[in-house]
């Protein structure tokens, strides 16, 4: 960004609003199409990403497991142009891919990344060694990741995106989230934020409906992640798991679902290869369906007792103070994505005494899933994966 446009950038930025704002700019980035709905003869549907104003395909693309950056660089060519990544992905790896197949291409794109930061500090520097590896200097969205309570959105993390704004780094900024929706999603709003980022998929079903509807009135964003309800399109061809989880577009049905809800402005599958590319960008074009509803009947049938909803009834229900809907994700991420490192590293993450608790010391499990997962067998498959 040069230093007028950057100038241009600030003087747009609204820093008379109150201080939980965080002054993020109006004007789409340079390039990106206008259009809103369905392009004529393209197949692409666009949406406005709430107060924003970006023009952003409904299917981006979320590259936290993609290892090929030609995947990337064939989905902008196709013509999608929200791009998602993160400071913490594939140990930074995952942003110097996006990085190297965006090169050339900044203006197309709608690029997001975010950080877990707790402190000021530690947040900015996540911003610059983001920025040095996407080769740009300034994201269009910054979320604020994986947040769970209104209690996580500090006062000194929120001092970190206002810096960030100032300096023209970021242009929005926004809160991603996996569960805790009912306290994290008010103050998503009742702070400032431009964009929410949450998960969202068919076996959650419409408890969580009320507060996309409310986020959107309120002008945010919403992009939907965790689409695909724990990722098992990636078990390996020919096993029982795959014929279940792979039934003939289900994948596609999975995402359909997702697209249908108004709320929604844009959703980030994690794709990998070009078969996954080419089944998103057809959930972007197909109609849902009756086929697809009974598809998706069956699909939840089979994962009921593996996939965590985060509906949040489990929360402070282990005796052992476990995150329980955590570590049933960090599993989905081995089991499902096929990403064992990835599940490995965020149970790393835990505290030791987390670590070393086992379900095998307790008399029975305490918690009962009105959903249906066999808690106690997925918490003692993460201690046989990750411990």
């Amino acid at each position: 960004m040069s230093s007028s446009s950057r100038r241009n950038f600030l003087a747009g930025a609204g820093f008379a609003l109150p201080a939980a704002a965080f002054g993020s700019a109006a004007r789409p980035a340079a390039g990106i199409q206008q259009q809103s709905g369905r392009v004529k003869d393209s197949g692409l549907r666009y949406k406005t990403l709430g107060r924003t104003g970006l023009k952003v395909t409904t299917v981006g693309f979320g590259s936290m497991i993609t290892s090929d950056g030609s995947v990337i660089e064939r989905a902008i060519d196709m013509g999608v142009n929200y791009i998602d990544t993160a400071y913490g992905y594939q140990g930074g790896n995952c942003e110097s891919m996006v990085g190297a197949a965006i090169k050339g291409k900044r203006d197309k794109v709608v690029i997001s990344t975010k950080s877990g930061a707790e402190t000021k500090a530690q947040a900015l520097e996540h911003l610059d060694t983001s920025l040095k590896r996407l080769g740009t200097d300034y994201v269009d969205i910054w979320f604020v990741h994986a947040k769970s309570r209104a209690g996580q959105l500090t006062d000194e993390r929120l001092e970190a995106n206002q810096i960030a704004s100032k300096a023209g780094k970021v242009r929005f900024h926004g809160v991603s989230t996996h569960s805790g929706h009912a306290d994290i999603i008010p103050a998503t709003i009742a702070k400032g934020f431009d964009v929410l980022l949450t998960s969202y998929n068919f076996s959650m079903g419409s408890s969580i409906d009320p507060l996309l509807e409310q986020a959107k009135k309120a002008g945010l964003g919403v992009v939907g992640m965790k689409v695909m309800a724990g990722g098992f399109r990636r078990m390996k061809p020919g096993t029982e798991d795959h014929a279940r989880f792979k039934r003939d577009g289900a994948p596609v049905a999975m995402l359909k679902w997702v697209l249908r809800n108004p709320n929604i402005d844009t959703t980030i599958p994690s794709i990998t290869d070009v078969d996954q590319l080419d089944e998103d960008f057809r959930a972007m074009t197909e109609p849902w369906g009756a086929a697809d509803e009974k598809l998706l009947a069956a699909q939840l049938d089979y994962i009921s007792p593996l996939y965590c909803r985060m509906c949040g009834a489990c929360e402070g229900q282990c005796a052992q103070g476990l995150p329980v809907s955590d570590i049933i994700r960090y599993v989905s991420y081995a089991d499902g994505y096929g990403q064992f490192r990835l599940g490995r590293e965020s149970f790393l993450d835990l505290p030791e005494d987390l670590r070393d608790a086992s379900c095998a010391d307790c008399g029975g499990c305490t918690i009962r899933c009105p959903n249906g997962v066999r808690v106690a067998e997925r918490m003692m498959r993460a201690r046989e994966l990750f411990a």
